[in-house]
């Protein structure tokens, strides 16, 4: 048992083949779209890489590490949803942050014009409604929180007085 691996009798399922979040059809487009989103961004990690984008090494080095985070997130976030696995939520949950701090990033330290323009677009295009399906999988990932139990609430008893009563809280 890995540590990813939920306990036995968890009374949550690994796999199945009938999810109660998504019909099959869903599943497999959002799966699969996911891992073909993470990896597209694999030959933009070349190209950042390479350092032709940027000024630095240093620069190209912080790039290439967020876009690497988010391919591995969007690639397992997806294989977890076709497998109808309920752990989705956590992969999910963590490529949405990455996507949301690169849309931030990309469009607050771009300079003025084409190079804004174009962080703009991918954010508003590709990183921002990326993070929110992924919002959306984490939230419906989520099991239902159970129903309130009603709990008959005994009358407090009143504190002992005196010198040998003990202490009352």
């Amino acid at each position: 048992m890995t540590v990813l691996d939920l306990p036995p009798g968890s009374g949550v399922p690994r796999s199945s083949a009938r999810d109660p979040v998504m019909d099959e059809r869903s599943r497999g487009r959002i799966g699969y779209g996911l891992v073909v989103c993470g990896l597209a961004l694999l030959p933009w990690l070349v190209v950042l890489a390479t350092g032709v984008l940027v000024d630095s090494a240093r620069e190209s080095l912080t790039w290439v590490g967020l876009d690497s985070l988010e391919a591995v997130g969007l690639v397992t976030t997806g294989l977890l949803v076709l497998r109808s696995d309920p752990r989705r939520a956590l992969g999910a949950s963590a490529t949405a942050a990455l996507l949301l701090a690169d849309a931030w990033f990309d469009t607050t330290t771009a300079t003025s014009g084409t190079d804004l323009i174009s962080a703009l677009a991918m954010a508003v295009g590709v990183e921002l409604p990326l993070a929110v399906l992924c919002v959306v999988l984490t939230v419906r990932a989520l099991p239902a929180a159970p129903a309130r139990a009603r709990t008959k609430i005994a009358p407090r008893r009143p504190c002992p007085q005196g010198a040998e009563a003990p202490p009352c809280g």
